[in-house]
């Protein structure tokens, strides 16, 4: 499945969109294959879990999960640092905005709730910093083979 420049508007689940999982700030490429379309897709459904159990708890109404990255080309990846045998390439990872530390937390316990209700694993939930003091949850789920991985990187 070879994507267009209108594609940008499909709907990955309810609240993501594939622009919105394949956003960068790299001048390149940055289109998925069919393959990596539905593991966005497999990702996304985590996402909306995680929205709804946010709202349900501690949200005000219909707050959003905002993604930083989503799925990155191998140029995109090269471009941004990223890992080369990142799960990002694949279209399996996202990296979640966090306002601060307690809800980077929060949502990793959400996750991991999910996982434990759903009997589905993940591949990883990692919480990340960066030199500025800002937090994102790097979370990752394959379509197989997934390691439960968990880390908290300052």
């Amino acid at each position: 499945m070879k994507l267009n420049h209108w594609d940008i508007d499909m709907k990955l689940s309810e609240h993501f969109t594939l622009g919105e999982m394949c956003k960068t700030r790299v001048k390149a490429d940055n289109t998925p294959n069919g393959e990596q379309v539905q593991n966005l897709k497999r990702l996304c459904g985590w996402l909306e879990q995680l929205r709804k159990r946010w709202n349900d708890y501690y949200g005000e109404g219909d707050e959003p999960i905002i993604i930083n990255s989503g799925f990155r080309s191998a140029e995109v990846n090269k471009a941004v640092g990223g890992w080369a045998q990142s799960n990002h390439l694949q279209g399996c990872a996202a990296d979640i905005h966090c306002k601060d530390l307690e809800q980077a937390f929060r949502y990793s316990s959400l996750l991991l709730d999910i996982s434990d209700v759903t009997h589905e694993d993940f591949d990883e939930l990692i919480i990340e910093r960066s030199k500025l003091g800002n937090y994102w949850i790097h979370f990752a789920v394959r379509p197989m083979e997934n390691r439960r991985r968990t880390n908290f990187k300052r």
